[in-house]
């Protein structure tokens, strides 16, 4: 049997980035991590793509560029009943489609060296004494610890980790062509459907489609079970109409009291929990990557892998506190008091702005997006 001291069970955006960080922090146990992925990269994925600036601020601290197609944002419509909210600001987010970004991820993380290993599933995964048995669809593999960035669904939660069901939201999305020669460089998040008993929102985005322009739309709903009526007929006003195809995803949100580690197991990115507000985890994701490398560095250094600390070390970071508070943020908007929160959230202009820069990342102490650049540690992007 093959024997490795991590498994990284999925190659997305939290698994290759937490191969990345432990190659900056200890290369020598990056050395002897494997990242398994049932997919062959490049693979579809259900996202709407929005990267917010602190995204762009990690991928620089990993010394990568943004390089993949995207499209840069810098106006925001908000749609709360009434007059929209508009802001304008260079970079509030650029829109990529995950197919590429997520390949760019792990094309990185080969390139410094950790084995990836791509269309193996990971069919099981068991104790045997102090180690952890994966069984996949290439062989078994004997590990000393796994991290399970296996999405909202995953399997390494499910089999290792004491987890109910959680709080899991609902994301429908559709990719609409413009009909425009280049894209728009504005998104929209409609909260009006919020009277009518959605417990979310509508979103408009523009991206790029094999280089064309297209808007991708969606509906972001905290109740997944009972809503796909509801969110369906939404989709399909927001396309333009029935026969556009739907592609939709659970979500599994973070709520700081859900277990998130076991003996020997890390759950980072979804398999963890994202935000609760707008349902965003990109970010996050490379995140928690950056705590689990820093984790796993210091477990195996003392010889403790028991990770007893990890849910503590999640929700007491930055990250964390960001995240309970997104949390609370989603409790207030999306329940009855919802009114009474938007109306205050449209009195100050200054209010949105440094609510804004805290969402992205930025903070209104730190520098503006709009000085921000998101060529980052390689060349700017293009405007298309």
């Amino acid at each position: 049997m093959e024997e490795r001291d991590i498994v990284v069970v999925g190659g997305g955006p939290a698994g290759a980035a937490t191969a990345l960080w432990l190659r900056e922090v200890d290369p020598g146990l990056a050395s002897r991590c494997v990242v398994l992925d049932r997919a062959e990269f490049p693979r579809d994925k259900t996202c709407a793509g929005g990267l917010i600036p602190h995204t762009l601020e990690l991928l620089a601290d990993l010394g990568l560029s943004l390089d993949v197609p995207h499209v840069r944002v810098d106006r925001a419509r908000v749609e709360t009943g009434g007059s929209p909210v508009s802001v304008a600001q260079e970079g509030i987010c650029w829109v990529i489609r995950r197919c590429e970004f997520d390949a760019m991820l792990l094309d990185a993380a080969r390139a410094r060296g950790i084995e990836v290993r791509c269309g193996i599933k990971v069919e099981s995964l068991r104790r045997e004494g102090e180690r952890i048995v994966v069984e996949t669809s290439g062989g078994s593999i004997l590990a000393r610890a796994v991290v399970g960035a296996d999405g909202s669904g995953s399997l390494v939660r499910r089999s290792l980790v004491e987890s109910g069901p959680g709080w899991v939201a609902r994301a429908s999305m559709a990719d609409v062509p413009t009909g425009r020669d280049v894209p728009d460089e504005i998104f929209e998040f409609d909260f009006r459907s919020i009277r009518a008993g959605l417990a979310g929102y509508e979103w408009s985005f523009p991206c790029l489609v094999d280089g064309r322009p297209h808007w991708n739309v969606g509906v972001y709903s905290l109740r997944r079970d009972g809503e796909g009526g509801r969110i369906g007929r939404l989709l399909d006003r927001r396309a333009g109409g029935p026969g556009v195809r739907h592609q939709a995803a659970p979500i599994r949100l973070y709520d700081g009291r859900s277990p998130i580690a076991a003996p020997g197991v890390l759950l980072v990115g979804d398999a963890a929990g994202a935000e609760a507000l707008l349902g965003e985890g990109i970010s996050f994701a490379l995140d928690y990557g950056r705590l689990a490398a820093a984790e796993l560095s210091s477990g195996f250094a003392r010889g403790d892998l028991s990770f007893a600390g990890w849910s503590e070390a999640v929700r007491r970071s930055p990250m964390g506190r960001k995240l309970r508070r997104l949390a609370m943020f989603a409790r207030l908007f999306y329940g009855p008091t919802s009114p009474i929160w938007f109306f205050l959230m449209r009195l100050s202009g200054r209010v949105q702005a440094i609510g804004l820069n805290w969402y992205n990342g930025v903070g209104a102490s730190t520098r503006a997006s709009a000085s921000f650049d998101p060529g980052v540690a390689g060349r700017p992007p293009a405007r298309r």
